[in-house]
């Protein structure tokens, strides 16, 4: 159900890129999401930020009006400084889940597009099974300097041997 969800709402707020990832964009992509690096790094993740918000505003309401409207006559009984330190609470509770929130899209979407190139460049072998893989051995290409033109080549034939 999260993932139908988490679809919907990276389709309306993420803006897909105009040129599909290199090859080497891919692979650093793929090593952000699996090293739980900071995907705003990644190239080709546009958000509208608007309907971010407004999307996450709708989805507070649709949880908060029904429990305000069930706790109704207890909260109005209630005394006033009390009333305060529920609200500052219930603000700072609203603007820290915004932000789980909107990296939780923002990792949805990376996902999302590193699948779409993965496709392209690596057809033969399942993202989800070789993705970690993957990242180790671009990380080992780097620090061995392979030239940029032979990075990929060079990380089929290891997953060849590997295979």
């Amino acid at each position: 159900m999260f993932e139908k969800l988490l679809d919907k709402i990276v389709s309306i707020v993420f803006i897909p890129p105009k040129y599909p990832m290199r090859f080497r964009e891919l692979m650093e992509a793929n090593r952000v999401l699996v090293d739980n690096l900071s995907i705003d790094t990644i190239p080709g993740l546009k958000f509208c930020r608007l309907k971010l918000y407004l999307i996450y505003f709708i989805l507070w309401n649709l949880i908060i009006i029904p429990l305000a409207l069930l706790f109704h006559t207890f909260l109005a009984k209630l005394d006033c400084h009390i009333s305060i330190i529920l609200a500052i609470l219930f603000t700072l509770l609203f603007f820290g889940t915004y932000k789980i929130f909107e990296n939780r899209v923002k990792e949805y979407a990376a996902q999302k597009l590193i699948k779409e190139g993965w496709k392209n460049y690596l057809p033969h072998f399942p993202y989800e099974k070789y993705h970690i893989e993957v990242a180790q051995i671009y990380k080992e290409a780097l620090d061995r300097d392979i030239a940029k033109h032979k990075i990929e080549q060079f990380i089929i034939d290891k997953l060849i041997e590997s295979k």
